[in-house]
């Protein structure tokens, strides 16, 4: 019967060994029958929680934590007394959960925190214009111009949510269209070439002679190629140059096989090593105010990720400072 509950269970019988375990227990604890709980169970919590049931008291919900190895673990457990004056004691880990919940206020918390400072902007200045500036056709026209900007800010805001949303939803269903890598990456420098010239950049193309084709979706890449482009424009461009490199690989050992890689290379300030590992997370930036000014949201690299990952590939960041900056997608080639 223990065996068919899906967690793992132990009973202890009067005499404070364990009698019974089931399978997904016996797989955290080996085989235990017979030892003494206390010996099983290292936790101060259930240990207290047995030891009640096991003098008469009644059994109950109850929550622990382990801050062993790695990251720590959150469990929920239950135990109660039977009939015979055994206990039965049954458990989870509910770590993915409470990471889960704690992303979830984080992004909340976060979310709130981005729209509240242009709101504040907005509300300030509309004052203003019924008050002090009312009559003052300069002042008025430079609020205006302010006003908009951060509404404009408010807006890519919103989208870069929705987009994100978006792309979350479809992160486990895999893209069947087959596409060319260099169609690709022609498209998005043709787009932004007006952009890198006017921040005087230049946009320099490393192109292998050949280049399978990948399976992706193209407006998803386009977005991906798109945010790394522009953001070593915006970010990088104090070097003058944007260097995007396309070659085949014919083995890579992350993916198990052959793959594409692009890679973006501006040779600007680069990028400290201590922010590298935290440039995908979500509102994450590396210069709160510089990345502001330039319009960024702090979502562009979270979703690249996003898209990345259901396309089965990854991003190798690599960084020095005063040398510039590299961002490698890579993804699997496809099989003819």
């Amino acid at each position: 019967m223990i065996d068919a509950v899906p967690m793992p269970m132990l009973l202890i019988g009067a005499d404070e060994r364990i009698t019974r375990v089931n399978s997904l227990a016996r797989a955290v604890f080996g085989d235990c029958e017979g030892r003494h709980y206390l010996i099983v169970l290292r936790h101060p919590e259930p240990a207290a929680a047995i030891e009640k049931a096991l003098s008469g008291e009644p059994g109950g919900a109850l929550s622990w934590r382990n801050s062993g190895a790695g990251r720590e673990r959150h469990y929920q457990g239950r135990v109660a007394a039977l009939s015979d004056g055994s206990v039965s004691f049954a458990f989870q880990d509910v770590s993915d959960v409470e990471h889960a919940a704690d992303m979830r206020r984080d992004f909340v918390a976060n979310v709130s925190h981005e729209l509240r400072t242009p709101l504040t902007a907005l509300m300030g200045f509309v004052e203003t214009l019924r008050g002090a500036a009312k009559d003052d056709p300069a002042a008025r026209e430079r609020f205006l111009g302010i006003m908009e900007r951060e509404a404009l800010r408010m807006n890519r805001l919103v989208g870069e949510l929705l987009s994100l949303s978006r792309v979350e939803a479809e992160e486990r269903v895999r893209p069947t269209a087959m596409i060319e890598p260099r169609t690709l990456v022609v498209s998005v420098m043709n787009t932004l070439r007006p952009m890198a010239e006017a921040a005087g950049v230049t946009l320099e193309s490393d192109f292998a002679p050949s280049v399978p084709k990948i399976r992706a979706d193209f407006d998803q890449m386009t977005q991906v190629l798109h945010n790394l482009i522009e953001n070593g424009v915006k970010y990088g461009g104090s070097g003058g140059r944007i260097r995007v490199r396309l070659q085949f690989l014919q083995h890579d050992a992350q993916l198990r096989g052959p793959a594409v890689s692009i890679a973006v290379r501006d040779f600007g300030e680069g990028i400290p090593a201590i922010h590298l590992p935290r440039l995908t997370e979500r509102f994450y930036r590396v210069d709160n105010h510089r990345s502001r000014e330039k319009g960024g949201t702090g979502l562009g690299l979270a979703i690249v990720k996003h898209i990345l990952n259901r396309h089965r590939g990854r991003l190798k960041v690599e960084s020095r400072e005063g040398e510039g900056s590299s961002f490698e997608i890579i993804l699997p080639a496809a099989e003819e």
